[in-house]
């Protein structure tokens, strides 16, 4: 089966995708194109899924760029390939031919892009990065190598929708700890459950930062199991483990 990679007409002509789960070589819970180093599937086919991503968009896989995320609001420049992968949820780079890649299983994945200053930007953007502020901090670090956030252009990839992203009230206590406006992106559910909007969040604060335009192309990873990869999911299925998304964009 061939790759299948959703893109945004608003980042063209800049190589990129959202690659979904369809065309890898995994089998069983990782079925398709699983990319994450840090899962249990077998290394040597998560490498021959990601020189696919690789060659998909048309770089060597040593130039595919990716970090250890943990969840932070951690940035890096990257200007070459690196050796060892740095704890952080987000790069940026003005180095022509570099992959920029993030992985996800129901967080965000945000490719970033200034074509004019020649400056691109990816980030990993979970709920505790975004509200930790990653997606500033990245348009920081591309504005630091020439980047104007008014022509910068930000596109949020699959990832989980409010309809199946249900929290609890201590979720919902630490956002009213920070903004108390930020209510506006919870929707009541069953008993004290509550629902919360993620990439609704993410395109707040994108715009809320000055990007000249952002967009969610409106994929939810958990509703569409042929597509893509869920760690909600999993868990709901009782899964030992689950396969992670790739995201890249190429200056």
């Amino acid at each position: 089966m061939t790759l299948e990679i959703l893109t945004s007409d608003r980042l063209h002509p800049l190589r990129h995708g959202f690659f979904t789960r369809r065309g890898g070589a995994s089998s069983g819970v990782f079925s398709g194109l699983n990319c994450g180093t840090g899962s249990t599937d077998l290394s040597e086919i998560v490498s021959i899924n990601r020189a696919r991503a690789a060659a998909a968009i048309g770089i060597p896989p040593d130039h595919l760029i990716g970090v250890h995320q943990v969840h932070s609001a951690g940035v890096i420049t990257v200007d070459g390939p690196l050796e060892d992968r740095p704890r952080a949820d987000a790069m940026v780079t003005n180095t022509p031919g570099l992959a920029l890649s993030v992985l996800t299983a129901d967080c965000q994945p945000v490719l970033l892009a200034d074509a004019d200053a020649g400056v691109i930007g990816a980030a990993h953007a979970g709920w505790r990065g975004t509200l930790d502020g990653v997606l500033d901090a990245t348009l920081d670090a591309m504005a630091a190598l020439g980047a104007a956030r008014e022509n910068t252009i930000a596109v949020i990839g699959p990832t989980i929708s409010q309809a199946t992203y249900e929290v609890g009230p201590e979720f919902f206590d630490t956002f009213m700890a920070q903004d108390d406006a930020y209510a506006r992106f919870f929707a009541n559910g069953t008993g004290d459950r509550l629902h919360f909007d993620l990439p609704g969040f993410g395109l707040f604060r994108l715009r809320e930062a000055g990007v000249g335009h952002a967009e969610w192309i409106r994929h939810c990873t958990y509703s569409d199991a042929q597509r893509f990869f869920s760690y909600r999911r999993s868990v709901h299925s009782k899964e030992a483990d689950y396969g992670r998304l790739i995201s890249a964009i190429v200056l």
